[in-house]
């Protein structure tokens, strides 16, 4: 009798040097997760497979994902389940607030899943978890990292941003070209217009969009998304490597180098963005803290310098 030989094993590619993290260990992670978990909270450091958390949740900083940990689409780039999400929770905002505040932190970053099921999206949550940290952490700034609000983000905005968060974040993720496989059911120039639509409603608050680098895009299309960034006024700029969270996402076609990002961080600048982050370990709300002091300096100055001149 013969005997089926075993299906070879998909080769597993070996990540670079400059992309290895150590595995979190630290009480003060400990801490961060056992806070999460007593409050209730997801969150995307976590979901996301985030490479920085063990860095990130030693120093007590911590990425809360509301709106529950299912999401209603399926990115071929994301970890975050998919299916039929949960009721909101009408505890999560204070729930948010009250980490916060234990945290003590001095600027916290809110991201959800997209909830395409909500008549608003999700909106009105994320203006409840801003009021509440407002009222229980008034010296907090908040940066909010939004969903794209499909078919609604013209009223979703507007009631955020009548909230006042101090950074309005919303990914492209990738360049227009590869959305079809990458991220399907979004469209790159609806995510263009929401942040335009942003800065047009309230200017003082500040922008912020980020790409991953190691889909297959080209040059030239990174330098593009830069111009078309610019031309919707967003001030903050983050690039960094795609990680294959699963063998089921989608493939990482190659690990962009250290230089590589320097180089396009370079052109970013040149570009005109009040900050660019740009390394292979970057995302969104990594250093998110210290970038917010940096962008609003920025700022400053550039009013400055403009004031001087006139």
């Amino acid at each position: 009798m013969n005997e089926m030989a075993p299906l070879p094993r998909p080769e597993r590619v070996r990540k670079p040097d400059w992309i290895r993290v150590k595995a979190p260990t630290s009480e003060g992670f400990a801490n961060t997760r056992a806070l999460m978990r007593s409050k209730n909270l997801v969150t995307v450091c976590e979901e996301a497979a985030c490479p920085n958390i063990g860095e990130c949740w030693t120093k007590k900083h911590a990425t809360v994902m509301i709106l529950g940990d299912t999401c209603t689409r399926a990115c071929a780039f994301c970890n975050v389940k998919t299916g039929m999400p949960r009721a909101v929770d009408p505890m999560e905002p204070q729930n948010v607030a009250d980490a916060c505040a234990q945290m003590g932190l001095e600027h916290i970053v809110v991201t959800s899943v997209d909830r395409d099921d909500l008549p608003d999206g999700g909106a009105r949550q994320f203006v409840k978890v801003i009021e509440a940290i407002r009222r229980t952490n008034p010296t907090t700034t908040i940066e909010i990292l939004t969903p794209d609000f499909r078919n609604k983000h013209e009223a979703a905005v507007e009631m955020i941003v009548a909230a006042r968060p101090d950074v309005y974040n919303h990914n492209l993720e990738t360049v227009p070209r590869l959305y079809p496989t990458i991220r399907p059911g979004a469209r790159y120039y609806a995510s263009i217009r929401l942040l335009e639509t942003v800065k047009k409603l309230d200017p003082s608050i500040f922008t912020k969009s980020g790409i991953m680098l190691g889909l297959g895009e080209e040059r030239l299309e990174v330098h593009q998304v830069m111009d078309d960034m610019r031309s919707a006024d967003i001030d903050f700029l983050t690039m960094g490597q795609y990680l294959q969270p699963t063998p089921r996402h989608a493939k990482v076609a190659e690990f962009v180098t250290p230089q590589a990002f320097q180089a396009y961080g370079a052109i970013a600048r040149a570009k005109g963005f009040l900050l660019v982050a740009s390394s292979p370990l970057t995302r969104s709300s990594y250093h998110a803290g210290d970038d917010f002091q940096k962008m609003r300096a920025a700022r400053e100055a550039k009013l400055a310098k403009a004031t001087a001149q006139a």
